[in-house]
């Protein structure tokens, strides 16, 4: 059934009864994201890919947790098995209504079924940074370090929390702390962009605690000027023809046109 709005719903035919109801198993994300969100009793700035990913991730594995096989879990809502597969791949998502069913289904919460506390934490790490980077906007490095700080009390190794702080004292010029925090924090870290910022503050760091060897060789592996994004990114505007984008393949990876 397509509503005006263009999103689609299916119905069910509960077992038993011989004509369908008027009750929603299916919404598009838009919907669900919405009213997650107006139901969260917060603010929520999460993404809703990221929430719906929770979602579909949350339902494959706590049905494989409780050994329940895509079948099982439709007889006990009374929905097609086809239904819950769309669920699981994200195709679609339940309407709001079903949440407290397939929670009991799993013997769970509704808040763990769709990553209420991965969202919480995601969040609360967002508003650290947050904090942390407007004190060193304005100056205030003390005030920025004491936010890093106290979060790697609750996120102790955290790379993000790490090379946070490293930035911090690197600007406060606290040289030696910034230098380890930084040797610690890369090897954990995922965050490429961070990370290749790091590294960059990091040869200048080695060369002020006269370490000018420890610099060049870090610099020395550094990304080509021309692998950088403000190259990069204009190029992909004006690049249009087979032969530009072979020559600036071969311009990346052997340093010649």
């Amino acid at each position: 059934m397509n509503l005006k709005d263009g999103s689609s719903r299916l119905f069910y035919e509960p077992v038993g009864r011989g004509k369908l109801t008027n009750r929603v198993i299916d919404c598009d994300d838009r919907l669900l994201y919405n009213k997650l969100v107006s139901s969260a009793g917060f603010q929520i700035k999460t993404g809703k890919d990221d929430l719906m990913k929770y979602l579909a991730e949350n339902l494959r594995k706590f049905r494989a947790e409780k050994g329940l096989t895509q079948e099982d879990v439709a007889k006990y809502l009374h929905i097609t098995p086809q239904s819950v597969s769309k669920w699981e791949r994200g195709e679609t998502y339940p309407d709001i209504t079903f949440l407290p069913a397939l929670a009991n289904v799993f013997e769970t919460s509704v808040d763990r079924l769709i990553g209420m506390d991965e969202i919480r934490a995601k969040e609360a790490v967002r508003d650290i940074h947050n904090r942390a980077t407007t004190a060193m906007k304005e100056k205030k490095y003390d005030k920025a370090a004491k936010i890093y700080r106290d979060a790697l009390k609750i996120y102790p190794n955290d790379p993000g929390m790490l090379l946070g702080l490293a930035s911090v004292l690197a600007l406060n010029g606290d040289t030696a702390e910034s230098i380890d925090l930084i040797e610690t924090g890369l090897p954990l870290s995922g965050n490429e962009k961070q990370k290749a910022t790091m590294r960059a503050a990091l040869c200048f760091l080695y060369a002020k605690a006269g370490e000018g060897e420890k610099a060049k060789d870090l610099a020395y592996h550094l990304p080509h000027t021309r692998e950088s994004r403000e190259v990069i990114t204009p190029l992909l505007d004006v690049v249009k023809t087979e032969e530009e984008f072979d020559e600036n393949i071969k311009h990346i990876i052997l340093g010649e046109k």
